[in-house]
């Protein structure tokens, strides 16, 4: 039994098995996650309809099993049809979450195509692909290290 608040078995083992420096995508229900992964990354559907699941119950989850020692998020555009105006509301529940879970992490932006390659390198083992509506959602972690 489990002591943490992740129970997905599949993601369990992934996390089990991801070491330093690993990449863990988890991706809003826009983001395209069949084609936008690293060559040993493994996609794990929570996708049950709209909204549900969403990015920030992830992140709970996901922070409750693994150490992460670095947050990126995709920088929104300014200058298309996805375009915002200032950081998407869902930037602060993600900072709200990473402050409860006793971490001192900055969200740091990464450019969009940035964003793409960085999620397409060889660290990233899973993407967690939610059913999250939210632009800009999307949030990369990097796997850290056990201290205790």
């Amino acid at each position: 039994m489990l002591h943490h608040t992740l129970i997905h078995p599949e993601i369990s083992a992934i996390l089990a098995r991801a070491g330093h420096h690993a990449k863990i995508l988890i991706a809003d229900g826009n983001y395209p996650a069949s084609s936008k992964k690293g060559p040993n990354a493994e996609v794990i559907s929570l996708n049950l309809m709209p909204g549900v699941v969403n990015c920030e119950q992830t992140l709970k989850a996901v922070l409750s099993a693994i150490p992460v020692d670095a947050v990126h998020t995709m920088m929104y555009t300014k200058d298309d049809p996805y375009a915002l105006a200032a950081d998407p509301p869902v930037w602060e529940d993600y900072r709200r979450v990473i402050r409860e879970q006793g971490l001192d992490l900055e969200l740091v932006p990464i450019e969009k195509w940035e964003f793409y390659k960085a999620v397409e390198t060889p660290d990233h083992v899973l993407t967690i692909q939610t059913a999250d509506q939210q632009r800009y959602a999307n949030i990369l972690l990097s796997v850290g290290v056990r201290m205790h």
